[in-house]
Order: C-alpha cells, then structure tokens, then sequence
C-alpha cells in the first residue's frame, strides 16, 4: 500500500509556494482561521480514494505565497473514521512545510494532545490558541510565553471571527518558513517498556526511512498495533519488498515483546495516558483560572438540556418549533417565487410561438421541463433556506452534540451509534445531506445503518405533500380549539416525523441482528461550550454549501423528470393517456393500500423529487397535461373528496409519504457513499416494503372496524 497516493497532490504555482497544513479537534474554530486568512481564494473537492471534502486556498504574507489545506478535524493521528485518517496522512505523509494546530483556549489540555502528537512527526508546528475572547469571558488567562517555551513551538493567540487577530499567524510562518525559529519540540516521555520498543524499533526504521518520516513517530505508531497504519507507513518508507519483510518481522518481534508487558490493549492506553499527563502537566503551568467554576454556568444548561426528561422534552419542543418556522415563514416566499418563475413560463411561451416551434417541443421543453423545475425551485428553494440557517444555527450555538448524548443510549439498545443521531437531524432538511453526513461514524457496520434508514427521517421535500393533507383533512376552519392553523401543523407533523423516528430505531434495530450484526462502538462525544452564533456567516454557509447544493442536485433531476412527465400525460392509446393506463393498472393495489392507482403513480413519478407528487396528482384527477399548480386548499379537497378521497385515503397517503423509496438524489448519494448496488438496492426496498405494508395493515383494521 503506497501511502502517498491517500493524499491529494497540491499544485504549487511556483517553487517557492509553501504549503500549509490548518489542523485541529473538531469545534475549535478552524475553518474560521482558514476562511480569515484565505478569503474567496478557495477551491474544494475529494481526498483521493475518499468521500470526504477537503479544501485549500492561497494567501500571500509580506515575504511568501502559502497555499493553506484545511484538513478535517481531528482528535488524534490514531484514527477512528475516514475524516480523522485524512487528516493522519496528510500530516504524516502529506509533507506539508508546515502545521498549524489551531487550539480551543477553553479547553486547551486536551486540545494539546493533538499539538504533542503531531510534534513527533515534524518540528514545523504553530500553535494558534483560538476563541481567546471566549477564554477571557470565562476568566480563563493562558500565559503564552510559558506555553511556547513548554511546547518548544511558536505560540500566537487569536479570535478568528476577527480577522486583524490572524495577522500574527502569518508572521509565525514566515519566521518557520525563512529558518529564522529554531523549534525543538518537546518530547513526551513514555513508560520504560514502551521507551525500549521505541528505541529497538526506530533504529530498525532508521535503514529503511532516509528522512522520510520520523522514525521515532513511526515505532510509536507502529507498535499500537493498528494494522492498516502499519500496512502505510511500511509502504510509504520502504522501497524494496525485501525491505518491507525485514521491517515487518522486525516490528512483529518487538510487538509481541511488549504485548507481554502491558497486554495487547495496554500499549495504546499507555501512549494515551502518557500524551494525556504531558499535556496536563504543561497547561497547569501555563493555564490559569480566575474562577475554578468558569464552567458552571454551561454545565447547569447541560444538566437541563441532558437530562432524562427535560433533555427529551425539550427536543421535541425545538422540533416542533423549528418545523413551525419553517411552515409559517415558506408560505409567502414560496408563493412570491411560484408567481415570478410562472410568469416567465408565459415569456418562455411566447418565444417557442414567435419562433415557430412545433406544440410537441413546446410541450416537452416548457410544460414539461421548465414547468417541474420551477415547481420544485419554488416549492423547496423556501423552507430548505430557513430550515438549514436553522440547523447550522443549532450547531454552531453548540446543541446538536447534545442531541446525540441523549441519543446515544436508545441508538446502543438499537446496535447503533449515538453520532447517527445528527445524520437523522441532517436528514430533516435533505436526506441526501443525511446520508453524506454518515461519514462522521467511525464504523463501517454503523455506518450502513445510518445510511440505510436515514430515508425514514421525512426531508424538506416531503414537507409541502405532508402539511397539505394535514391541513385539508385534519384541520378544519383553520384552526382548532384556537390553536391557530400553522401551529396545530406544526404539531402534528412532528407527531408524523416522530413515527418516522420510531421507525428508523425499530429497522436500525432489526438489521443490527440480522445483515448488519454486531456489537455497537462506543465513542467520544465532545460537549463544545455554548457560544455565540455568528449569524451572517452561518446563513452564508448554511445556504452556499447546503441549500443550493441540495437545490442543485434536485434540480438536475428535476427536468428530465418533467419531460417523462409530460409524454406520459400527453401521448394517448385510443383515448387513454400513458399516464391514465399506468394509473389503473396499478389501482388494485393502491385501493389494498387505501390509496388508488393516481396516488401510487403519482409516488413513482415523483422518484427524482417529493415536491411535485401532490400537483401530479391534481393533474391527474383534472385530466391536464402538464403539472398543476396548487392554488386553494378548499378546492383541492373538494377535488380529492370527488375522486373518492377519506381520511384513510389522506392518512395512508401521508403514511406512504413518509415511508417509501428514497429520491433519485438521495439513492445516487448512497451509492456513489457506499460504493455497493446491493445496500443502494435495500435502501430502496426496505422502506418501501414496510411502507406498504403498513398502509395494509391500517387500511384492513380500518375497514374491519367499520370507521370507513
């Protein structure tokens, strides 16, 4: 295994270009310091071999030209999922001319771990103490020169949503850049038996390695025993198979030798323990505490916001809440944007006319492609654009790591993770999103769970089809009890999303005995202290690099879906549309469902996108060839109730909604994440099986009651 092909190549435009590593733990402030020194000078894309983003940008200071590569977060270089294993083999492997470890000054010692690490590995480390306002809040005062002479790096200190405060990062990396810091990192001590592997070993490395990693990291790393590490490191130092044999008899040698001291899971902890005691030892001199309860007040919250039932309770609260939001604030905007993309379909219109363009083009290019993407912009562009400023907001403040420490524990009883909790809340807003968020679960196993029952989470997408029903058939005058409309909405579907829920516990259940067994990991979950949120930049990114990629996605789907769309609705056989065809021979099974053959069709045609299943159906009952607009409710259900439709028709039809095969986006994202037809496949079939089968079981029981 050649390790040097895990790592991108960065292009260098011209020989002195430095190239910089921004490295850090998760939560401490990193990609703010890359956004601060970087600006709009930034380019994205994919770790080689992985489905994990990275990002680098460029920034000159007053005597070089950088290229800063923001890595993902990290606890450690022992790795524990694909984001922290970049991270690992860039900096070790990665050859960076220097490292930037940015630090959270409120919880500087365990942040320190990483900084004492990744000094094994190269002396050309800066420490940037960040959220030093957050410090200072807190009554906490770090003493820098202590620090850096501790360290023996380069210390500066920052607040990077202040972008004056980066300036002395730049200074730092020209002095480590023109020679003029002599760094000597200091060198943590480890037990006498782990001190003699080590020296055994890295002179072993030594005749191997001819400068290419530092054999004294490498003999640390390689008797942990983490075999897929060990496999790049070999790769990467040794040039011959010969060589590579001798290094592996060598290092199997040493690690039995010391398997016989502290066992085969004592070696690691023993380095942990050993990092750990450094750092504190170091932050006890350097760090300072004005008040010994500077926490207090975030733990108080936490004790309300974790605990067994307020911690619950208030979850549901902020669900319903954010889905009232998100309701109450779409309606005009969404309404606004119909009205203006609608209005250019006639300008459209009168182009294809005064161009001479034969009915059929017109039909498939304006009726049918333009039409259904600017059905699905205007219905989705709204609630997507409030519901993910919201979400990010909810991250930033720091509450969604919360969320997953209550659910950690109903997630282990499933055979689960508690991380799969925020890929659910990802899922809200798009389950594309969800499905990509699954990479920040460290096992495989885990990780397919996620994947494949993140569709039960309903996405914005679903949202439009969800509150229609609810409120034609469940509401009725607008309000009940005075409750005005949007909130009892809002209400019952978080009662709907709450079955949802209940349904990805009980398949994540299921899997976790039968295809996906195993035992559930445990991991680390960092409680970040609260902050404020920085709302300019959380809309910005929220609607950048979620709203109008999800968008994006959804509407290159989007319009080869409404030419489909349309022929289907518009070319006859006798005097029968494709689409009335396709409808009746499916309604035999849609009435066994408590739906009808126009319902089911209308789910099919709406594969590549939720949005636009309601108005297939009203073009469907209309016997219109192209897709309808949803004007007044009133007369959508008069219309719907004249085709045969109950309250069993509305309440299946919004069971079905919530459990049947995911989007086109969605099932293109699982499989291009794992790689397999198979678990794209059952992603598809599982909810759908169970979403039929469940409308069975109601409509049958319904029907026996005699309620219908």
């Amino acid at each position: 295994m050649n390790a040097a092909r895990d790592v991108p190549v960065i292009v260098r435009n011209s020989p002195d270009e430095k190239i910089i590593a921004l490295a850090g733990n998760p939560n401490v402030g990193k990609s703010t310091v890359f956004n601060g020194l970087t600006g709009m000078n930034q380019h994205t894309g994919n770790w080689p071999g992985k489905t994990v983003s990275s990002a680098y940008g460029r920034v000159r200071s007053e005597n070089f030209e950088y290229v800063m590569v923001d890595i993902p977060g990290t606890y450690s270089l022992s790795a524990h999922s694909a984001e922290e294993e970049v991270a690992r083999d860039f900096i070790c492997f990665g050859r960076p001319d220097a490292t930037i470890v940015v630090c959270d000054a409120t919880c500087l010692s365990r942040n320190l771990n990483l900084v004492l690490q990744t000094a094994e590995v190269s002396p050309n480390i800066i420490v940037c103490v960040n959220l030093m306002d957050e410090a200072k809040r807190k009554g906490i005062r770090i003493n820098t020169d202590i620090l850096s002479r501790k360290l023996g790096l380069p210390v500066v200190t920052s607040v990077a949503r202040h972008k004056k405060s980066l300036s002395s990062i730049l200074d730092s990396m020209d002095k480590i850049s023109s020679g003029k810091y002599d760094a000597s990192p200091t060198k943590t001590t480890y037990p006498d038996g782990i001190e003699s592997a080590v020296q055994s070993l890295s002179g072993t490395i030594e005749q191997y390695c001819n400068g290419k990693l530092n054999s004294r990291f490498a003999a640390l790393r390689l008797i942990e025993d983490d075999d897929s590490f060990s496999d790049k490191i070999c790769g990467y130092i040794c040039d011959s198979d010969g060589a590579r044999n001798a290094l592996e008899a060598e290092i199997n040698n040493v690690r039995e030798k010391i398997r016989s001291i502290y066992g085969s899971e004592g070696v690691r902890d023993a380095i942990v323990t050993a990092i750990n005691n450094r750092a504190e030892e170091i932050c006890r001199e350097a760090v300072k505490y004005d008040r010994k309860a500077y926490d207090r007040g975030d733990r108080r919250i936490d004790r309300f916001l974790t605990g067994r039932v307020s911690g619950y309770a208030v979850m549901l609260l902020m669900l319903a809440f954010i889905f009232w939001l998100t309701i109450s604030g779409a309606n005009y905007p969404s309404e606004l944007l119909s009205r203006l993309l609608f209005g250019f379909q006639d300008v459209l219109t009168d182009l294809f006319v005064k161009a001479g363009a034969p009915q059929w083009l017109h039909g498939i290019v304006v009726l049918g492609a333009y039409r259904v993407l600017a059905w699905v912009v205007s219905v989705m562009l709204p609630p997507m654009a409030i519901f993910f400023p919201l979400f990010t907001l909810l991250e930033d403040v720091g509450y969604l790591p919360r969320i997953a420490y209550n659910l950690d524990k109903p997630l282990q009883c499933c055979g689960a993770c508690g991380k799969q909790a925020l890929c659910m809340a990802m899922g809200f807003g798009c389950n594309a999103a969800g499905v990509v968020g699954c990479r920040i679960i460290d096992s495989p196993r885990e990780r397919l769970l996620a994947i494949v029952t993140n569709n039960f989470i309903p996405c914005n997408g679903r949202f439009p089809t969800l509150i229609a029903i609810i409120t034609m058939f469940f509401i009725v005058g607008g309000s009940s009890g005075g409750i005005p409309a949007s909130i009892l909405s809002a209400l019952m579907l978080t009662v709907i999303i709450l079955i949802g829920i209940a349904a990805s516990f009980a398949v994540t259940r299921i899997l976790s005995k039968t295809l996906l067994r195993g035992i559930p990991s445990s991991f680390t979950l960092e409680l970040p202290p609260y902050r404020r949120p920085q709302i300019g930049k959380v809309i910005v990114r929220s609607i950048f690099d979620r709203t109008l990629f999800v968008l994006g996605r959804a509407a290159t789907v989007a319009i080869p879906a409404g030419i489909l769309l349309w022929i289907t609705a518009n070319i006859t056989i006798g005097d029968m549309t494709l689409l009335s065809y396709c409808a009746g021979f499916l309604d035999p099974l849609g009435r066994l469902m408590g739906l009808d053959g126009v319902i089911l069709i209308a789910f099919i045609l709406g594969f590549p996108a939720n949005e636009i299943v309601l108005p297939i159906i009203i073009m469907a009952y209309t016997a219109s060839g192209s897709l309808s607009e949803i004007g007044n409710l009133d007369a959508i259900r008069e219309l719907l109730v004249a085709n045969g439709w109950t309250w069993l028709t509305a309440a299946c039809t919004m069971l079905f909604s919530l459990m049947h095969w995911p989007c086109s986006t969605t099932l293109l994202t699982i499989k291009h994440e794992t790689g397999s037809i198979k678990w794209t496949l059952l992603s598809a079939v599982i909810p759908t099986v169970i979403g039929m089968a469940l409308c069975i079981i109601v409509t049958s029981v319904t029907r026996l009651i005699g309620l219908v």
